[in-house]
């Protein structure tokens, strides 16, 4: 099987978009059936895609997108120039990385889009007014048109049956994100000016969901009652988004910025180094699609505390310190982190649902299958359907 991974975005910077699509390629590239792998990025996302720890392999080609910064842009390729590069190619099926704007017409291969979360419909604020419209009405289009819809976990699937008909509900399954192998681990610290002080780690793109204005206040509340030593440090390592300002804020009004670092840019290697040498990672968001930063930090032996929400309950039921972000949130919050504070470091606990071996025989079943199907002349429609009634109550 030759498959293509579309992986084209607006962030230079890692973000969880990236390093799902270049934990796919592992997976494929660990599966005999799998002959070619080809690797779309952005030109701005060059360096990434070498320094994100795929092993050289002849299998493996990296390809970029021929496009502009800026959505418009990004959009108009994945639209007219991706089903192309795929009849270029030469691919057996299209593997699109998050749902963006799709010509079923034009593609003569099945194609997947992998389903991370539905924020345009939990996290409106993620976007504003307009942009949110903008989300829905993408989300909605790819989810229509694609072959099948491989959700990260069971919580987005569940949420998904929510908002779709039964006919698109019927082509997701759950394929969870593959987490922890073998990750490149830096020997040296990414940290500005660190002088071996203890820090709280949370690895969250700035968005509204993430709720890192909760953590911080919840954090100088800890300092300046004693639940904290003195020169613990905070580090936020995430792109920014449209929370930066208000965080910035926040932290100019609580006179935190030598102690709260705002970190974007770091490799993959160096991510690895503040899991493995934090107090504890810290992931108080509202809603999640899947939580990778709690699965690695279960991997590498962290403390964890995180916000008792369906998505991280699934990943580590038990594993965690889990917060009801009801009531007193800051208090509750606050009492987590120092109930984990108090405990010893544990060990790293594997997590072989999230294996490459495991999810690369999930990804191989669901290709074959659909590569099947397609050869046979089985259904699956590519008729477009835009209905209010075909997609449901979104």
């Amino acid at each position: 099987m030759k498959i293509l991974i579309a992986a084209a975005s607006f962030s230079p910077h890692l973000s969880g978009i990236q390093r799902h699509a270049f934990n796919v390629a592992r997976c494929l590239l660990h599966a005999r059936e799998i002959s070619e792998v080809h690797l779309v990025v952005s030109p701005w996302q060059q360096n990434l895609a070498y320094t994100a720890g795929l092993h050289p392999d002849p299998r493996l080609s990296i390809h970029l997108a021929d496009l502009k910064q800026g959505s418009v842009s990004r959009n108009l390729w994945y639209y007219n120039y991706l089903p192309k590069l795929a009849i270029q190619l030469n691919v057996d099926l299209v593997h699109l990385s998050y749902p963006v704007p799709i010509n079923p017409s034009h593609f003569v291969c099945p194609v997947i889009a992998t389903l991370h979360d539905l924020y345009p419909y939990e996290a409106p604020q993620n976007f504003g007014y307009l942009k949110v419209l903008f989300n829905r009405l993408v989300l909605r289009h790819c989810l229509i048109n694609v072959d099948a819809i491989a959700c990260v976990s069971e919580a987005t699937r569940m949420q998904l049956k929510k908002l779709v008909a039964p006919r698109i509900w019927d082509k997701s399954l759950c394929v969870y994100n593959c987490v922890g192998q073998e990750p490149a681990y830096s020997a040296s610290s990414p940290l500005p000016s660190r002088r071996n002080e203890p820090f709280l780690l949370s690895v969250a793109q700035h968005r509204h969901n993430k709720n890192i204005p909760l953590l911080i206040r919840t954090f100088d509340h800890m300092l300046h009652s004693g639940q904290l030593m003195a020169d613990t440090q905070l580090v936020i390592i995430g792109i920014s988004g449209p929370e930066t300002p208000k965080i910035l804020q926040l932290l100019s009004e609580r006179h935190l910025k030598q102690q709260v670092h705002l970190l974007e840019g770091i490799i993959e290697a160096e991510l690895q180094w503040c899991y493995r040498h934090c107090a504890a990672l810290v992931a108080p968001s509202t809603t999640e699609g899947f939580g990778l930063p709690v699965a690695e930090a279960i991997l590498a032996g962290c403390r964890v505390v995180c916000s008792d929400i369906p998505a991280h309950r699934e990943i580590a039921e038990g594993l965690c310190h889990y917060v009801s972000l009801d009531g007193d949130a800051e208090k509750n919050l606050a009492a987590a982190i120092s109930a984990a504070l108090c405990q010893p470091a544990q060990e790293p606990i594997p997590l072989p649902q999230f294996s490459l071996p495991v999810l690369s025989k999930e990804y191989v079943d669901l290709y074959r299958g659909l590569i099947s199907s397609a050869a046979m002349g089985q259904p699956f429609d590519r008729t477009t359907v835009t209905t209010e009634d075909e997609y449901g109550r979104v």
